[in-house]
């Protein structure tokens, strides 16, 4: 019998959790992760092993390839019980269009100030969906109609953190993005409802900084004509505090509040006295002469900040408003840092100083997520005294709870911080989704923790508040508990009991059954959602069990074919490591890391970086020439990931390099992916070498976060230091993103014509020319078109065939257009889009062909739906016509 690996794995059940003996031995220590040193020295002692027996000559090369995976897998086989689906932590609807279209029409009849609310809430139920930039538009709404100072506050830094933009170099928390109202932290502090001026340059900016400066010196000017004007007046009433007397105007004292004035002109003996004691009434002197100049001067720049703290707790004993007021911003603008803020908050809680207390905890947000692991921090929001404290002075909200435990998820689930600020979140919930996302997250949060009764109490919680996804929650806390089948029986009632059952609920029911159940109920779940990763990971751990690798890579690649993520990513890696595919496997390892640098392998269990560095001994070390050609035949073959993986490599031989850093972003947001994207964007951006550069690359950043003008003027400043590629290409394709009159469209020309008689490399300039015909193509200069997609064909870009396809069809070339496509086809293979768009140049028969196949490489794409729709509307019409002809006619008798 031959003896080779995969006879040797027949025998494992890896869907019953691996049981009985195995050929890899799997190491249990999996809480630490795997160092690079470790493995090796695991390996090296191994093949000592091996190599000290006398028959090591004659060993098999069947032998030496078991030798080589069990090296590489030190942690064994996959197994299913290991990619459980999580519970989601977010508002998730049965019917979603509904319930957004529910937000939709609340929108539509709510007055301005009820706004606000509502976004938040859309932006609750559309976190699931994972786009940032629809995440960060609701939260930009929702800023917009923000009405109070707590609100702007906590939704500016919300803003703020979303963007993360703490990788650009001199980033500061208190500084604002993009110079607009709506992150400025000025203007969070402004009181007052503004929704158009979010969208203006904020005061903070270097144009509006020389008019703020003379107001401040008008202001400084007037305050210095009162002060002299008054300066010499004598005093008519004198405050004694110890052996200090301090002088002062009766009348000015009283003025500043009416239990001051009922004292000083009541029926109060001090009303009839010129000398009255206050040593008493907790202020120093030199408070007391801070207050006088106050009555007079009506500011208080000149004091420092302990007298100012002693003005504001006078103003509080006396209901000094206007005073309290004025310390209140005063204090505000004077906090800098979380130090500061600790300091200032206590006071701001005490008196009630809202505006200061608001400035605490801009800091204490803006600095997050390094300010909840300080315990006085943690003490401020977490505490049950501490959420009535700050409820007091006004600054304890639903958005502020749901902001902080948000950050808090992110950072450790399990912690006892995150569970503390959900328990708060929950008593701030007044609205009903509110309560329905705190219990729901309190579920999922304890079933992290393995506190699996207490998950189930909070699930069930949740639905009985009214969020149905949370019976999954309940479901799989009494799995964990033990009790399968009333898990089950959860789960098939509520799947026999919705009207239109979805994905996650067959999901969720496929854990609770076995064989062919189990499996019929993935199938449907990946039917109705095809976006659920567990179903393809469950059906491919089950293909390995059988023996069928490569069908399981096929499987796993389904899901990463429209949606690319690290898990699914290193399953595929796992897999290719045990079908001896080292290329494979370092080419995915690669690409995940681009995704998510920091990426634990093999379950937790080894860092990403180890996992490369073993396989690159079993690959063909490229140096950065070859790599430049094989990013060239990979670009040419539509292989984002296969780019990505060697631009990592790359980036790994020369890590200061912008310019890849740039290729990177460009890849991740073909693949979608574009929070990794930006984060590339910005390394570029810190890395460059050069003023222009570095302009283009801030450029890129401010038009992906929508702000196109901003984008453009910064294309303008670079091309003002030096003529670029990248300046001309940026200032191109900002201005082509929306629709322009034919004259904008000519400069459009112009400027991609620029561009590409600047130096660049083959893969941009296809690009440009691919962009340039596009627009020509708009113009109606369909010749000129064909030049410019030729001109990239020649010099590999790929897509271009797309676009010579469309010159052939609006010139009544069809057949010609088809061959166009089929070119496409053949080169990148697996390509949904090349499918979809060749359906429109064929006939219906072979469309829908076509059209089937773009939906099973990618059923994230609409145009296949519709189309189909469409027919199926055409054929009832049909069918409805001759129905109505035949019920006109006459009958014989």
């Amino acid at each position: 019998m031959q003896h080779n690996l995969f006879s040797s794995m027949r025998s494992l059940k890896l869907v019953d959790g691996c049981k009985g003996t195995q050929v890899f031995a799997i190491n249990t220590s999996s809480a630490t992760a795997v160092c690079i040193g470790g493995v090796e020295e695991k390996i090296l002692n191994i093949e000592h092993h091996r190599h000290s027996h006398s028959h090591s000559h004659t060993r098999s090369k069947s032998h030496q390839s078991i030798s080589i995976v069990e090296n590489l897998l030190p942690f064994g086989l996959p197994v299913a019980d290991h990619f459980e689906p999580l519970i989601e932590p977010y508002l998730k609807s049965v019917d979603f269009v509904d319930a957004l279209a529910c937000i939709y029409r609340r929108l539509e009849s709510a007055v301005e100030f009820e706004k606000s609310e509502i976004y938040l809430e859309q932006f609750s139920l559309v976190r699931g969906l994972g786009d940032p930039k629809l995440l960060r538009r609701c939260l930009r709404s929702a800023r917009q109609y923000a009405v109070d100072v707590h609100s702007k506050v906590v939704l500016s830094a919300w803003l703020r953190f979303e963007r993360r933009e703490d990788e650009l170099i001199g980033f500061c928390s208190m500084n604002c993005g993009g110079g607009r109202v709506m992150e400025c932290i000025k203007s969070s502090l402004k009181p007052g409802y503004d929704p158009d001026s979010i969208f203006d340059m904020c005061p903070c900016c270097p144009s509006s900084d020389v008019l703020i400066d003379e107001e401040e010196e008008e202001e400084e000017e007037e305050e210095e004509e009162c002060s002299c004007s008054t300066s010499d007046e004598d005093g008519d009433v004198t405050f004694c505090i110890g052996d200090e007397e301090i002088r002062c105007v009766r009348y000015n004292i009283a003025a500043l509040s009416r239990p001051l004035k009922t004292m000083l002109y009541g029926e109060f003996t001090e009303s009839r006295r010129e000398t009255i004691n206050f040593t008493h009434s907790e202020i120093s002197a030199e408070g007391m002469r801070a207050v006088e100049v106050y009555s007079r001067t009506k500011t208080l720049d000149s004091f420092p900040l302990q007298i100012v703290l002693e003005i504001l707790l006078f103003a509080n004993r006396f209901c000094c408003e206007e005073m309290k007021s004025a310390c209140d911003l005063h204090l505000s603008s004077l906090v800098s840092n979380v130090e500061d803020a600790l300091v200032l908050i206590e006071y701001g809680l005490e008196e009630t100083a809202h505006l200061l207390v608001a400035s605490c905890l801009q800091v204490f947000l803006r600095e997050l997520p390094w300010s909840l692991h300080n315990l006085n921090v943690v003490k401020l929001f977490c505490g049950v005294e501490a959420r009535e404290r700050l409820e007091m002075a006004g600054h304890a909200s639903f958005g502020l709870y749901y902001f902080l435990s948000q950050v808090a998820m992110e950072e450790d689930m399990k912690s006892n911080t995150t569970v503390m600020l959900l328990e708060r979140l929950g008593e701030c919930a007044s609205a009903g989704w509110q309560k329905e996302l705190a219990l729901h997250q309190l579920g999922c949060v304890m079933l992290e923790r393995k506190e699996y009764k207490d998950a189930q109490h909070w699930f069930e919680a949740a639905l009985e508040a009214g969020h149905a996804y949370s019976v999954a929650g309940v479901a799989r806390s009494k799995y964990k508990r033990g009790h399968k089948y009333l898990a089950y029986k959860q789960m098939n009632s509520l799947v026999s009991e919705c009207k239109q059952p979805v994905g996650w609920m067959y999901q969720e029911r496929s854990l609770y059954c076995i064989g062919k159940e189990k499996m019929m109920d993935l199938k449907t779940a990946t039917e109705l959602d095809p976006t659920l990763p567990y179903p393809y990971k469950y059906r491919a751990v089950a293909l390995v069990a059988e023996n069928k690798i490569g069908a399981a890579i096929s499987e796993i690649s389904k899901i990463i074919g429209f949606k690319v993520s690290p898990d699914c990513l290193d399953l595929r890696a796992w897999f290719s490591i045990i079908f001896e595919d080292y290329e494979g496997a370092i080419r995915d390892a690669r690409a995940l890391l681009t995704l998510d640098h920091s990426y634990m392998m093999f379950n937790g269990k080894m860092h990403g970086d180890c996992l490369v560095d073993l396989l690159r001994k079993r690959v063909q070390q490229w140096s950065q020439a070859d790599c430049w050609m094989q990013l060239y035949d990979r670009w040419s073959c539509v292989d984002d990931i296969g780019s990505l993986a060697v631009v990592h490599e790359m980036l790994a031989n020369d890590p200061g390099r912008s310019l890849l850093r740039f290729r990177q972003s460009l890849l991740l947001l073909r693949l979608n992916c574009q929070k990794a994207a930006m984060r590339s964007l910005r390394l570029a951006r810190n890395h460059s070498s050069s003023e222009h550069e570095r302009l283009v690359y801030e450029g890129w950043i401010l038009y992906d976060t929508g702000h196109r003008e901003d984008a453009l003027a910064k294309a303008e400043e670079s091309i003002s230091i030096q003529r670029s590629f990248e300046a001309f290409f940026l200032k191109a394709y900002a201005l082509a993103d929306t629709n322009l009159a034919p004259d904008s469209l000519a400069y459009v020309i112009q400027l991609l014509e620029e561009a590409l008689r600047c130096p660049s490399d083959g893969l941009r300039k296809g690009q440009a020319l691919n962009n340039l015909g596009s627009v020509y193509v708009d113009c109606g200069k369909l010749d000129q078109a064909a030049d410019c997609y030729m001109n990239a064909l020649n010099i590999r870009h790929t897509r271009a065939h797309q676009g010579l396809a469309r010159v052939y069809h609006l010139k009544n070339q069809k057949t010609e257009a088809y061959n166009e496509m089929t070119k496409l086809i053949e080169k990148a293979r697996n390509n949904a889009s090349a499918y979809e768009k060749r359906s429109e140049y064929c006939e219906r028969d072979t469309a829908k062909c076509d059209l089937s196949t773009a939906t099973h490489l990618d059923p994230l794409r609409t145009y296949p739906y519709r189309y189909r729709a469409a027919v199926q509307l055409g054929l009832k019409a049909r069918d409805a016509t001759k129905d109505a002809h035949a019920n006109t006619m006459p009958v014989k008798d």
